[in-house]
């Protein structure tokens, strides 16, 4: 059986899961590919190539993982984010490339500034704040989140990556942060835990079964409740002109921002991920 025959039977694997969130167009094919590659050990492949037996059974197996609904970058043991490969493991959020877009909008505005200054609030592995670090090399970095697991995974992608300007703390929000930072940072990310309570139900299986809840909700009734604690508690570690971006669903975007104006943020505004569209990072500047 060559390339292009173990994909179309892949394909038809995936399109008939139940579990999987069937979002993108042509996601299922682009997966198929991904996992493909990775059992033949290669970055591209030709439809006409035959593939060994002992390959076929390995892309067979992972196959079925993802049309159960486990996400390819468990199957893989890693995600690409950035031009970065971390490594991802089960109780610790995923990184998305969707997420690569609040990174960017950070970057950008971190460029400009001349000794920068960035925190990441719960931070999961990192991504986020590996990429600022690793593009603004200039910059401090810090992440910091409740789960431990999740710091520890922050360090060893930040070691592996030979990432030496990010610091990951445990901590609630700024808790685990150095306390002279206070009125210095320039940009402040977060991508909250922000589906209501009784919402969870409503969420793709593969993301309920496969992310940990605190991850997805912090049990208030809207979804708000720690990104609201987020936007007031920044205006104390954020030096003056420095800048809020926040991460969420296009549904959630003119919720988020009025919490922003109410906090007192100014020029707030919702920008949109053009590439998958399923992205807003809502942003906003602080004047004390």
């Amino acid at each position: 059986m060559n390339a292009g025959e173990l994909l179309e039977r892949a394909v038809e694997r995936l399109e008939a899961s139940t579990a999987i969130d069937h979002w993108q167009k042509d996601r299922e094919l682009i997966e198929a590919e991904d996992l493909l590659a990775h059992a033949l050990d290669v970055d591209e492949f030709d439809e006409d190539d035959d593939v060994p037996e002992r390959v076929r059974k390995r892309f067979d197996a992972m196959i079925e993982r993802r049309a159960d609904g486990e996400p390819v970058q468990l199957i893989k043991g890693y995600a690409e984010f950035r031009g970065m490969r971390l490594v991802v493991k089960p109780g610790v959020f995923i990184p998305r490339d969707s997420s690569e877009f609040l990174a960017e909008q950070a970057i950008r505005r971190l460029r400009r500034r001349r000794s920068p200054v960035h925190v990441d609030i719960a931070t999961g592995g990192g991504p986020v704040a590996l990429a600022v670090a690793h593009e603004v090399p200039r910059a401090r970095s810090f992440g910091t989140d409740i789960a431990k697991d999740a710091i520890a995974l922050g360090r060893r992608n930040a070691k592996a990556l030979g990432v030496s300007n990010v610091t990951f703390t445990v901590g609630d929000l700024f808790g685990g942060l150095p306390a002279d930072l206070r009125g210095t940072v320039d940009v402040v990310t977060l991508h909250p835990p922000y589906v209501a309570k009784n919402e969870l139900g409503e969420l793709p299986e593969e993301i309920r079964r496969f992310e940990p809840e605190h991850v997805l909700t912090d049990h208030s009734a809207d979804g708000l409740g720690l990104l609201g604690r987020t936007t007031v508690g920044a205006r104390e570690w954020l030096r003056p002109d420095g800048w809020l971006l926040i991460e969420v669903s296009p549904d959630r975007a003119r919720a988020v921002a009025t919490v922003m104006r109410r906090a007192g943020y100014v020029d707030v505004r919702s920008t949109l991920d053009t590439e998958f569209k399923v992205t807003r990072v809502l942003v906003g500047r602080w004047y004390p």
